[in-house]
């Protein structure tokens, strides 16, 4: 009696703990964690830090850089008579070993392509974070719609077996009327053949939202089989995300991700443009350096009897472009057809983005309509089918029109949720071509 208390304590304590790891979200919720966790966004943001180095990296390059050396040679065997540096009457040209420590600064004086490498890391940073806040756009709208997915298949769920327990039933009553020859069979066969789709339909339903709860854990950047629980309902949802006031927003295009991505490439062939024309121009480079030289016949250069001598210079480097034989009017044609392209992609996207808008308004009216539609429908198919089952069990309605009126239910079921998801999306899709995001 005992070891079965324990058992059964170690399952209760078990079942609790499976239920307190179970992660719960609203909408506004999963899409708060699905921005900080999704592995997409977390690899933009990873490429908005590199874009910080890297542009760090660009402005380094034109401050002054220092470096050492150190060179040691050990001549085997010198090839020409020269000093007796050790006094054995045996004369070398030169010491058999020698070691040179040094250091060297550089700094550039004046380099066109350095100064647009400057500007070029700017607008790359600004490419990685229009890169970013796309993906965190695509990222919120996915959320949405696998949400919206989720809350779908469990609402489907719930009406399918309402359907289920209401059609066993009637199935049950019109046996009983059948054995009591008060009923034909195929009344009887109708309701069976009814009952056996919707139980298809079920297990479809079901293997449908397993899925569904997968494609929003990836979504979320969450395990794909991690234990979840969404909070909003799908209706209540539907009934936040009808805004008529949407339909009026004002169409600022600059304000779209894509149009600001554009502009930006617009940019950069501009700056590559530059660059080329960059590489006529001199360049001027300076350098400081210094260092010493020891020489010895035996290798003593860490003690204290080396002799070293120490020298120093400074200089500086100019550089002058003179003929390059057409090859930097080439390439600098080159950048510029480029930018042409650049230019003329800009005004195609800003084109294409007015289009998008006007469709998304449109699918979010229709939508709207489309919801109040089904609404409509689903109570009249409700009434009909309700009207029909009373027919049919006073003796004066046939199992074909009950069929009938109960696929029809079915349908404007359907018909229905799917219209409230499509609210919800079509909403989602106008605030992102807007960049007005809700939540």
């Amino acid at each position: 009696m005992k070891n079965k208390i324990t058992v059964l304590f170690f399952l209760f304590s078990l079942s609790l703990f499976s239920q307190d790891n179970v992660q719960r979200f609203t909408l506004q919720e999963a899409i708060d964690y699905a921005l900080a966790n999704n592995r997409t966004a977390l690899n933009a943001q990873l490429d908005v830090e590199a874009a910080k180095q890297q542009k760090r990296e660009t402005v380094a390059t034109g401050l002054p850089q220092l470096s050492g050396n150190i060179d040691y040679q050990n001549s085997i065997k010198q090839q020409f008579p020269g000093i007796d540096f050790d006094g054995d009457g045996n004369v070398d040209f030169g010491a058999k070993q020698s070691m040179t420590v040094g250091a060297v600064l550089n700094q550039k004086i004046f380099d066109g392509s350095y100064i647009v490498g400057l500007q070029s890391a700017k607008v790359y940073l600004e490419i990685s974070k229009n890169a970013k806040e796309k993906t965190d756009l695509q990222i919120r709208e996915a959320v949405i719609n696998a949400y919206g997915n989720v809350l779908l298949a469990e609402e489907s769920l719930e009406i399918i077996n309402s359907n289920i327990a209401i059609l066993e039933k009637n199935v049950n009553e019109t046996t009983k009327i059948f054995e009591n020859g008060l009923e034909e069979e195929e009344s009887v066969e109708q309701l069976k053949i009814t009952l056996s789709g919707v139980k298809s339909q079920l297990n479809n339903t079901k293997r449908l939202k397993s899925i569904a709860y997968q494609m929003l854990n990836i979504t979320l950047g969450l395990d794909v089989n991690a234990a979840i629980e969404l909070t909003d309902d799908l209706e209540a949802l539907t009934t936040q995300n009808m805004s008529l006031e949407l339909l009026a927003a004002p169409e600022t295009i600059t304000d779209n991700i894509d149009y600001k991505i554009a502009a930006n490439d617009k940019v950069s062939k501009e700056l590559l443009v530059d660059l080329e024309r960059s590489k006529a121009l001199p360049t001027l480079n300076a350098f400081l350096n210094g260092s010493y030289i020891g020489n010895n016949e035996a290798f003593q250069f860490t003690t204290r009897h080396q002799n070293w001598i120490g020298t120093a210079a400074f200089g500086a480097t100019l550089h002058i472009p003179i003929f390059s034989s057409g090859m930097r009017s080439a390439s600098t044609q080159r950048a510029r057809i480029n930018l042409e392209k650049a230019e003329a992609n800009l005004i195609e996207t800003e084109q294409q983005l007015r289009l998008e808008i006007a469709s998304a308004k449109s699918d979010y009216e229709l939508a709207i309509e489309e919801y109040s539609n089904k609404k409509e429908n689903l109570n009249l198919a409700e009434r009909i089918e309700n009207k029909n089952q009373t027919k049919f069990f006073e003796g004066v309605g046939s199992s074909f029109e009950l069929r009938q009126a109960q696929t029809q239910l079915y349908a404007a079921q359907q018909e229905f949720l799917q219209a409230m998801l499509n609210v919800i999306n079509a909403k989602a899709e106008l605030e992102t071509v807007l960049n007005q995001p809700t939540y």
